[in-house]
């Protein structure tokens, strides 16, 4: 990838991670884009699947693991690390650990909660100081809608 990333910061407050990945992940597939999240812990990665799955009705969410056999024909893949066999130019880091191989990316989407709120803002400033990367910060109103903030 080459010219500018862009890592978009999603403080957790109201939703919980899986609400929000759900959430995230449907926009990322109506724009016709593929997708990979990103989970080192094995069981949160199939809590998200398990979550992807129930979508309901035709409005389930189509995805796979990324060890798992025909996992390039997948919009969506679940996986450890920050590889796109699926062809994915956006990542969502749902562990809130940042890994400085998401940078390949185009769209980099960072979910993190109080806990690591420290950590991004680290990362954040950090962002702020590369103009390789363009670094936008996410809140949610209480109605659960994602807007753009500073």
């Amino acid at each position: 990838m080459t010219g500018t990333t862009r890592v978009d910061f999603y403080q957790l407050s109201r939703d919980p991670v899986d609400v929000t990945v759900a959430k995230l992940a449907r926009k990322v597939l109506q724009a016709g884009e593929r997708l990979v999240v990103v989970s080192a812990e094995a069981a949160q990665r199939e809590h998200l699947s398990k979550i992807l799955w129930e979508q309901g009705g035709a409005a389930f969410l189509a995805h796979g693991m990324a060890e798992a056999p025909h996992a390039a024909r997948q919009p969506i893949l679940l996986a450890d690390a920050c590889d796109a066999p699926n062809g994915a130019r956006m990542a969502l880091i749902a562990d809130g650990q940042w890994r400085e191989e998401a940078i390949r990316f185009d769209r980099v989407l960072l979910l993190f909660d109080g806990a690591q709120r420290d950590a991004a803002a680290d990362l954040w400033r950090r962002f702020a100081q590369d103009e390789t990367v363009d670094n936008r910060i996410n809140k949610q109103d209480e109605n659960g809608t994602w807007r753009e903030g500073r």
